[in-house]
């Protein structure tokens, strides 16, 4: 099955209907079945945080939680916590009325561009894994020598036997700080997250890059490529999940929308009349 959302719930004005009475969030799970919640990236969330989103979405609703940015080396060591275990052990309990719900699909590790393909970086990944043993991770990487000549298959057997969900990636290509698209896929459940390709924005590291970033939207034609590979990736993995991330300047409500339109699926659970509201 590929199930089709978007980053975070809270910047699609095209959603909301601001006489309606229903949260964010309850709004977006009527147009879409899975989200990922970013907030968890920026802090270690109180575990209320989770029990309310769970109550504001339908049953059959996924979540992907991206991991605190602790975790994964964002913050070059910049910590409260006594120990990278410490941290690890606040995470886990944070996301535990989740984990329970059946509404997590996945956590995300999303690593820095700075974080290469080296033996102490494969050791991180193995503590990583070992530390949320019996739940499904998945792994993004931001570093193309994880990719490069000689490493591309090493790189993906490592995750695949490790036992890592994969994210394959579509962004803008440059020397540092992106990989190639790669459509690999295994197991139960691949990952798929659209960053789209504006390069000057990826590479702005100005006071306003985060609204750069990933200001982009997909035209008919690069969704309809995309629409195959998801064709594709869904032979090779039960469930595809895939994750506009473009919504800078809006467009990722809009691009999603499409994609659930050009492959035709639809979600049980979701609100017709909301449905109805695709254009054509």
């Amino acid at each position: 099955m590929i199930r089709i959302g978007l980053t975070g719930w809270g910047d699609h004005p095209s959603l909301y209907d601001p006489e309606a009475q229903a949260s964010r969030l309850e709004s977006y799970s009527s147009y879409f079945p899975i989200v990922e919640c970013d907030s968890s990236f920026y802090a270690i969330l109180p575990e209320k945080n989770y029990v309310n989103w769970i109550k504001e979405t339908p049953e059959n609703f996924q979540f992907i939680i991206k991991a605190y940015q602790g975790l994964t080396g964002h913050l070059r060591g910049r910590t409260a916590f006594k120990n990278i275990g410490e941290m690890f052990d606040a995470f886990r309990k944070s996301i535990d009325p989740m984990l329970r719900s059946g509404k997590c699909a996945m956590i995300l590790f999303q690593y820095p561009p700075w974080f290469n393909c080296s033996g102490k970086n494969i050791d991180k990944l193995r503590y990583t894994k070992q530390k949320m043993s019996g739940i499904p991770v998945a792994l993004e990487f931001r570093n193309p020598s994880w990719f490069s000549e000689g490493m591309k298959e090493k790189t993906l057997k490592f995750a695949e036997r490790e036992g890592w969900i994969y994210t394959v990636c579509d962004e803008p290509q440059t020397e540092t700080g992106s990989i190639p698209i790669v459509p690999a896929a295994w197991g139960d459940r691949v990952l798929v997250r659209m960053h789209g390709r504006n390069k000057a924005g990826w590479q702005n590291h100005g006071p306003n890059r985060r609204k750069l970033r990933c200001l982009y939207r997909y035209n008919r034609a690069e969704l309809e490529e995309w629409k195959s590979r998801l064709i594709n990736l869904e032979k090779k993995a039960d469930n595809v999940y895939v994750l506009f991330n473009n919504d800078s300047g809006g467009d990722a409500a809009d691009n999603g929308r499409q994609m659930i339109r050009l492959l035709g699926v639809s979600y049980p659970g979701l609100a017709q009349k909301q449905l109805d509201l695709f254009e054509p």
